[in-house]
């Protein structure tokens, strides 16, 4: 509480005589005149806030100002009544009135009332906050309600719409939006020679229906809430099951789920079979490199949270709640606590893989097991072929090391001790599976156990953490998610007591045995054993294995049938794990691992080291319905409780938002012109009665987007020609206003997704993993290099891409793409010289410029005027012009066929729509 405003807010208060309190009378002017300045809706000193009642009582920084009915405990009368001249408030001039502390007291002690109807005065008066209402459609002229709106508008602006576009530019204009792919030639014939009078709406309903609508709007979806498929921050490393998020967005567009479901799903999915949908919650960055220190791990786990909270904000909201993170939101209704109550909601998620839930589950559980049982056998196999381990070996012998398990076979020896020592690593810290030792005789088992009684002790552990702990190392479990990390870099040591001296014959280890991971991995390693725990014996050592990455097809010395039988069990082998890796993605999705909420506390400034008042889960105070939850409410239930809270249609921002972004991708800008901002810093919509009118039919149509999208498309607005007039531009240069259709630049997405539809090599497969425009790599810090070379695995659809975090695809990357590093809403709209150097010299450029000159030739023969009109036909969905015709008959002349398409992948025509 600042020194100003006690100073000002205990000034004598007219009326102020025992008796009852009147909040109007004496209270609430008394804020009004000398409290807003400081602590009202565009300034909060100190955390606090006295214009609205919520805010009131919550209190700033130092906690609550105001306890209704206990006075005793009310921070303002603590300070009112200090006697000490530093601590008192005001801190300068006299003290306060016993009349004027009494007056306080005794409205506390009633219980602060507050009135309702003054509560509301007092509230936002911010055009998104107030209830959704249906406004009246303007006088009726147009068959859409959608024109009459926009019509009104242009009246007044002294402008009409443009006349209709041609209906070649219209299906161009049509497909590329819904679908983002060019129409075919014959498909423009079909809709020219079209004599029906509903010939468009029929178009619009056959591309609504297609499957590559979802592909198209997805990728609009995925940039509001920032997906990529790596983790970001300094390693990068890939997400290799977050692909079901994606394919989920796609199907449940495509299914025309309707909009309140398709946001509930992203945050509670998990309580209604739709696992892959809170790939939602944890689609942002997250940071793999932990730390020892409390402070640091504190932070991360904070940031982490406030990811989620200013995502979810931002995408169904369009509010940027995160601005509260550490003070009230200097613009907007939402203070510090809702803040730390929305982060509450999701204080059980965190990032990581879990299992799929679906009738298909149990069946893939039977085809794991026995995939498991075959490696099993053929690993055993393989071990028999193995020449034992001699830790006395100077030249290779053994295969290399690898991630997912190694065997390492001796002579039979007596045992308590047994030691692994690491040297050195691929990278960072080792990190261990699953240690096995395994006895000898006929009752192998592994005596290594903690169920058997054997015991661990290191020279040193990682952070502990849930996934990396010691205990993991003999738990039976395997996988990275219960393995050990040493505390040293590039070195380790693990030691194991058996419950008995036991004669053993074998170690097993690994890095990762569902072969999800391979860095870490230990390359130079001793194992070693002793009866004492004194005097030690080598019995296997990397010595003597081929350096990893040799690819050593079997070990040397074998005789012809063993090396024969080596190279057919490895091949099989392999297959085996690729089958079992296949079947394990389908099990698993990067959809946030679900655990026990942890206490959410306010931070005073966002330090999360610097803990107030416990807070429970709850959504905005001044937005939508009132809502509660107890402090112990389980996860799920926060995550369900709040996501129907955001669809209610007491909330008025969830349709508005949406039917905004709608707006925004069928005519270049949205009505508010911040999509992921509604808020007091953000644009105001230039039409906010038709905003209103297509958000409250919207929920009319029960959500349904498709309807949405076809009464935008349908309208006079949107097939009005693009063409530009002198009036036009001098009263509305940018068309906001929509007198003509706006041009606008394909993104990239759709300019890479067209050259492949042009050339014949578009591969129109949907769903599962992505193909990858970068080698491929292992490194502890991923390093992307993009790929030089292109072939049918690249040749999908560009949503497909494995998209990485903070890395742009090294040709259409330029082209605005956002790279997942912060949510896009919005992409940028630049012009740079390197995308006509991209278009015109990459190789994938000039590979697919050949390949559309042979799909020419194959398509028109060898007339090279027919050539010539077919590339056109094919580019532009129309004939060359005379002019057009005669350059490009010398071009292909004096340079040949791929130059032509060449030029015309990158001419304006082929990368702007009209």
């Amino acid at each position: 509480m600042t020194p100003l405003f006690l100073a000002i807010l205990f000034a004598p208060v007219p009326g102020s005589a025992v008796g009852a309190v009147d909040f109007d009378a004496q209270i609430a002017p008394l804020f009004a005149r000398h409290c807003s300045a400081c602590h009202g809706a565009t300034k909060q000193k100190g955390g606090l806030r006295l214009d609205r009642k919520a805010d009131a009582i919550r209190g700033g920084d130092s906690g609550p100002a105001i306890t209704p009915h206990k006075p005793a405990e009310s921070l303002l009368l603590k300070k009112a009544r200090n006697g000490d001249p530093a601590e008192r408030m005001p801190p300068t001039g006299p003290a306060l009135t016993d009349e004027q502390i009494q007056l306080l007291t005794r409205w506390i002690e009633a219980g602060a009332p507050w009135p309702d109807a003054k509560e509301a005065a007092a509230g936002s008066d911010h055009w998104s906050f107030q209830p959704l209402n249906r406004p009246p459609v303007p006088l009726p002229k147009r068959p859409n309600p959608v024109d009459h709106f926009l019509e009104s508008r242009l009246q007044t602006l002294g402008l009409t719409f443009n006349p209709p576009a041609d209906r070649r530019t219209l299906i161009r204009r049509l497909k590329f939006d819904l679908l983002g792919l060019p129409p075919t030639p014959t498909e423009v014939d079909a809709f020219r020679n079209d004599p029906t009078a509903d010939a468009y709406e029929k178009l619009v309903d056959r591309y609504l229906a297609s499957p590559q609508y979802g592909e198209r709007w997805a990728r609009h979806w995925l940039d509001v809430v920032r997906f990529a498929e790596s983790h970001g921050f300094e390693m990068n490393q890939p997400r290799p099951n977050a692909w079901p998020y994606r394919d989920w967005v796609i199907k449940s567009l495509n299914d025309d789920k309707p909009y309140d479901r398709f946001a509930f799903e992203q945050l509670a999915g998990d309580t209604v079979g739709a696992d892959a949908a809170t790939g939602f919650l944890v689609a942002g960055a997250s940071d793999q490199v932990t730390s020892p220190d409390p402070v640091l791990t504190a932070q991360q786990r904070a940031d982490e949270l406030h990811d989620m909270v200013a995502t979810t904000g931002s995408a169904f909201l369009g509010l940027t709640v995160g601005c509260a993170r550490c003070h009230a939101h200097k613009f907007d209704p939402i203070s510090q606590v809702d803040y730390y109550r929305v982060k509450a909601v999701f204080a059980g998620v965190r990032h990581g893989d879990r299992e799929v839930k679906s009738p298909e589950r149990a069946g893939r559980a039977k085809q794991v097991a026995q995939i498991r049982a075959e490696i099993a056998d053929t690993t055993r196999r393989l071990e028999d072929l193995e020449p034992l381990a001699d830790p006395a070996a100077t030249d290779a012998r053994r295969s290399p090391v690898n991630a997912r398990v190694n065997v390492e076979r001796f002579q039979p020896i007596r045992a308590k001790f047994v030691r692994f020592v690491v040297f050195a690593t691929n990278s960072a810290e080792p990190c261990l599976d699953e240690l096995e030792i395994f006895s000898t005789g006929p009752d192998v088992k592994n005596v290594a156990l903690a169920s058997f009684g054997a015991t661990l002790r290191s020279a040193g552990n990682y952070p502990a953490s849930d996934r990396h702990r010691l205990e993991h190392l003999n738990d039976g479990k395997y996988g990275n998610g219960r393995s050990w990390i040493s505390g040293q870099p590039g070195r380790g040591r693990v030691t194991v007591e058996l419950a008995e001296p036991t004669e053993i014959d074998r170690v097993v280890w690994g890095r990762d045995r569902e072969e999800q991971f391979s860095d870490r991995l230990a390359t130079r390693y001793r194992i070693d054993t002793s009866t004492d725990g004194e005097r030690w014996t080598v019995v296997a050592s990397s010595d003597d294995r081929e350096p990893m990455g040799s690819g050593s097809p079997a070990p040397p010395g074998l005789n012809d049938r063993d090396r024969k039988e080596w190279t057919a069990l490895s091949r099989q082998l392999r297959d085996l794990r690729a089958g079992l890796a296949d079947l394990l993605r389908a099990e698993r999705v990067y959809a946030g691992r679900l655990t026990t909420p942890e206490p959410t506390y306010r931070l005073h400034r966002g330090d999360a080291t610097a803990k107030r008042e416990l807070v429970s889960p709850a959504a905005l105070a001044e937005i939508g319905s009132p809502l509660t939850m107890p402090a112990t409410a389980p996860d799920a239930d926060r995550r369900a409780t709040f996501a129907r809270w955001v669809i209610d249609p007491a909330n008025p921002l969830t349709p508005r938002v949406i039917v905004n972004r709608l707006w925004q991708h069928h005519f270049g800008t949205g009505l508010v012109d911040t999509p992921s901002d509604f808020g007091r810093n953000g644009a105001k919509p230039t039409h906010p009665e038709l905003l209103d009118w297509l958000a409250a039919e919207l929920i009319e149509r029960k959500w349904s987007l498709k309807q949405l999208h076809r009464l935008m498309v349908t309208s006079t607005a949107y097939r009005q020609s693009s063409a530009a007039s002198s009036d036009g531009l001098a009263k509305d240069a940018q068309a906001r206003f929509l007198w003509r259709y706006p041009p606008q630049r394909l993104e990239a997405e759709a300019i890479r997704d067209s050259i492949l539809a042009v050339s014949g090599k578009l591969d129109l497969t949907m769903g599962g993993p992505g193909f990858d425009l970068f080698e491929p790599n292992s490194n502890y810090v991923r390093v992307f290099t993009p790929k030089k070379t292109f072939g049918p695995a690249e040749f999908r659809r560009m949503i497909y891409q494995m998209k990485p975090r903070m890395q742009l695809d090294d040709t259409f990357g330029v082209f605005d793409c956002p790279d997942g590093g912060q949510i896009a809403p919005k992409r940028n709209r630049s012009t740079t010289p390197l995308q006509s150097l991209n278009l015109l010299n990459s190789t994938f450029l000039l590979q697919q410029a050949g390949f559309l000159a042979e799909r020419v030739e194959k398509d028109a023969g060898a007339e090279p005027n027919a050539r010539v009109k077919r590339v056109f036909t094919l580019a532009f969905q129309r004939p060359p012009s005379d002019r057009e015709f005669s350059a490009a008959v010398a071009l292909v002349k004096d340079h040949g066929l791929p130059a032509l398409c060449r030029a015309v992948l990158n001419a304006n025509e082929f990368l702007y729509l009209d």
